[in-house]
């Protein structure tokens, strides 16, 4: 096109309308859909229990890509897992086998993140939030789930909140673990956890950019970046896997057309606060739905929600619960712990 814009074919089929820097990107950077897939196939490949994996059509031509264990012989609520920003179905592998022992499971790349389509959000905070609302209930409708356990990690954890403010007939409890976007963003600037100044340098720097696109400006480089910016996952991974399975996972996920990205940018003022905290509507959540929230003891995280959450809901099922030796990926750093935290949580509403 004329004006440098052009369209480019998303990981789910669909179109997502980009500017001259997004289509060089692929071209400079290792990656593609099918690197994506094989890094989730390793990912996979340790987990002992059955499943299906399908994309599965949704509104507007878009898919969601589903991971289904589903348990034929239970007749307890299957509980539906939302990965965090930048995340996606594989970073739940150590979870899988513990959790889908006596009921449904399910996992989905959100929309705009992994292999589901990656098509262009608004730049309205409230819009953006709506079409992914609509995607999880549209995703629903095709499976046809009468009522769901939502647990959320991160950006998950806000979205399954959202969702379940406008469909809380479909929402039997909801788990946050370690939730983004509730608290509101501190009115003295200083009191944003003294952020250093070059963090504060480079925000202001990357301020017109995507969270992640350095990943993508660095090219070739870019899962060596990752490797050596997030050792940690290697670590917490290092039961299943010796080798850089989980980051080139992780960078594969994320140097893809930055959709879900750009919707998550959208979302939010400078140094990652939400546009539309949380905590200011929560309170209209319907009474009956029990909340968990879930966090890391080591997480650097505000784990203040837990505590104001039952300020705004005083008549309602508020529980918190800190997972020793946990930071910000609780599911992965205490992952048996964690398993059996998030079983009794769903046993106790069936």
């Amino acid at each position: 096109m004329a004006d440098g814009t052009s369209l480019a074919t998303s990981s789910g089929g669909g179109l997502i309308r980009s500017g001259w820097l997004p289509n060089w990107i692929p071209a400079w950077c290792p990656t593609s859909l099918s690197h994506l897939v094989e890094a989730e196939e390793k990912m996979l490949q340790c987990i002992k229990s059955p499943y299906s994996k399908e994309l599965l059509l949704i509104s507007d031509g878009n898919r969601i890509w589903t991971l289904s264990f589903v348990h034929t012989t239970s007749n307890k609520t299957p509980i539906v897992l939302l990965h965090g920003f930048g995340g996606g179905v594989g970073l739940w592998a150590l979870n899988f086998d513990a959790l889908c022992k006596d009921r449904s499971v399910y996992a989905i790349d959100m929309l705009g993140f992994g292999r589901s389509s990656r098509p262009p959000f608004d730049e309205n905070a409230e819009r953006v939030e709506a079409q992914f609302i609509m995607s999880i209930e549209d995703w629903r409708c095709a499976l046809d789930l009468e009522q769901m356990i939502l647990l959320g990690h991160n950006l998950g954890a806000y979205l399954a909140s959202a969702y379940s403010l406008k469909y809380p007939s479909r929402v039997k409890s909801l788990i946050l673990v370690e939730p983004w976007g509730f608290t509101d963003r501190p009115d003295n600037p200083d009191e944003e956890r003294q952020i250093p100044i070059w963090i504060k340098a480079l925000g202001a720097m990357l301020s017109p950019f995507n969270p992640l696109a350095g990943l993508r400006i660095a090219g070739p480089f870019g899962p060596g970046l990752v490797q050596r910016l997030r050792p940690d996952f290697k670590k917490k991974y290092s039961s299943l896997y010796d080798d850089d399975t989980v980051t080139e996972y992780i960078y594969h996920c994320n140097a893809q057309a930055p959709s879900g990205e750009t919707a998550f940018k959208n979302m939010t003022v400078s140094y990652g606060w939400a546009r539309r905290p949380m905590l200011q509507r929560i309170d209209k959540l319907h009474p009956d739905i029990p909340i968990t929230v879930i966090y890391g003891a080591r997480s650097c995280i505000d784990g203040s929600s837990g505590k104001n959450l039952h300020l705004v809901r005083p008549n309602s099922i508020v529980d918190t619960v800190a997972i020793l030796g946990a930071g910000h990926y609780v599911f992965a750093d205490q992952p048996e712990d964690f398993n059996q935290k998030v079983s009794e949580i769903c046993d106790s509403v069936d």
